[in-house]
């Protein structure tokens, strides 16, 4: 890559007044422009602007939702008493001697 090069060029110049590198002249705080020396320019550090943008989806969603029935048959036994009777008879037979026999 080629590179540029620079010329400087000198023009009248009041050594009586402050000067920079550049020949840039400073009179009471403010710069007057009395001088035509050229300087190559200054590097200067890169400044970073941050833009936050935010995109937003929509993102749907399927939420299955089942209903479950639960039938409980409950069978509650309850005890009634049945009272019932029986009846035996018994035979018994006495025989009295008697002289007939």
């Amino acid at each position: 890559m080629e590179q540029k090069k620079f010329e400087y060029k000198e023009t009248n110049y009041d050594h009586n007044m402050e000067s920079n590198t550049c020949g840039c002249n400073m009179d009471m705080g403010y710069m007057t422009n009395q001088s035509v020396m050229m300087c190559p320019p200054i590097q200067e550090c890169p400044q970073e602007r941050v833009c936050h943008r935010y995109m937003c989806y929509e993102v749907p969603h399927i939420m299955p939702c089942n209903t479950k029935i639960i039938n409980h048959h409950v069978y509650r036994h309850t005890y009634t008493p049945y009272y019932t009777t029986c009846e035996e008879n018994v035979v018994s037979n006495v025989y009295d001697r008697n002289c007939c026999y």
